[in-house]
């Protein structure tokens, strides 16, 4: 058995099919977006089977992307969740044959609503067809079932319509990445968009310090004791005026032998790089990552160090 050549003839079998339905995009498609953009509640999904499978992807995309929507199961619905839909609702009823019980039985109830129907099926000729207010062809020409009765080709359709429907709201109401990172904000897209150094600062007993007249054995006992790296230099207002790292360190004892005597002002990075609070933390990251250094001083108004921010902390932080 060519398991390959199985396997191509299914996704043959669905490619074409969803290129078909590009030619079938028209005034309906146009009316759904326009009623759904007016929904002043939220879009209800129905199915029952794989249709309801493929409905509930469809909601979480329309919620994920500006649309608040809910998934209602059509057979829990006759029993008491038909509660769940209200008159300020949409409701997006998924078939493929048009004719599901579940589903036929809500209709008169809906209508009594006056709930807005959008008929998602694959049979225009359907019962729930011709109760809809809008009704979107998701026909096809064969299942790639080769039996021709399991769901594979319809609901590869049926998801691609809603992904147009929620793709083309989305737009429409100009949802942006970050508006998408709000409803996302503990995924890795959510961190990046929204995270800040503030999170992530080592600031007041942790932030490594020392005064500008300090020695070399002074600066390494900070350095050891904050754990970071690296220590901030301050003149006597409490200015930085540099930084001394582990890099710093090495350099210093190739050149000199004995350290006891050398002022810390004397071997310092002068000018280090800053930011200040409120940064994206995959800002910092960017800058860390393009001036090859671990890690960045946080500064206030009077250019005096209030926290530190290392790298260790911003990958930790799931942001990559």
């Amino acid at each position: 058995m060519d398991y390959c050549k199985i396997a191509l003839s299914v996704i043959e079998t669905e490619a074409q099919a969803v290129f078909a339905l590009a030619s079938r995009l028209d005034h309906n498609f146009a009316d759904a977006c326009t009623a759904l953009l007016a929904c002043k509640g939220r879009i209800v999904v129905s199915g029952m089977g794989k249709s309801g499978h493929i409905g509930k992807k469809i909601a979480s995309t329309f919620s994920s992307t500006g649309s608040p929507a809910i998934f209602v199961h059509p057979g829990e619905a006759s029993h008491g969740d038909l509660g769940m839909i209200t008159q300020n609702d949409v409701v997006l009823a998924i078939s493929n044959s048009g004719n599901t019980y579940e589903l036929l039985i809500l209709l008169p109830l809906l209508k009594r609503l006056n709930v807005p129907l959008i008929a998602l099926t694959g049979n225009l000729n359907s019962t729930l067809a011709k109760a809809a207010n809008i009704c979107l062809d998701a026909s096809i020409q064969q299942e790639a079932c080769p039996l021709g009765l399991a769901p594979t080709t319809s609901t590869t359709v049926t998801l691609v319509m809603g992904d147009a429907l929620a793709i083309t709201l989305l737009q429409a109401r100009g949802f942006s990445a970050e508006d998408f990172a709000l409803s996302h904000p503990g995924g890795s897209l959510g961190k990046r968009l929204l995270l800040q150094i503030d999170e992530l600062c080592h600031k007041d007993n942790a932030l490594p310090v020392i005064h500008s007249h300090a020695t070399i054995r002074e600066a390494l006992i900070e350095v050891t004791a904050k754990k970071l790296g690296m220590t901030c230099i301050v003149d006597s207002a409490g200015i930085l005026i540099g930084v001394y790292t582990d890099g710093d360190i090495r350099r210093t004892l190739t050149k000199h032998q004995n350290i006891n005597d050398i002022l810390i002002k004397d071997v310092m990075t002068t000018n280090p790089e800053t930011i200040t609070y409120g940064l994206l933390a995959t800002d910092a990251l960017a800058r860390m990552q393009t001036k090859s250094i671990t890690s960045l001083v946080v500064i206030n108004e009077l250019r005096q160090p209030v926290a530190v921010v290392h790298i260790h902390d911003l990958l930790r932080s799931g942001i990559i």
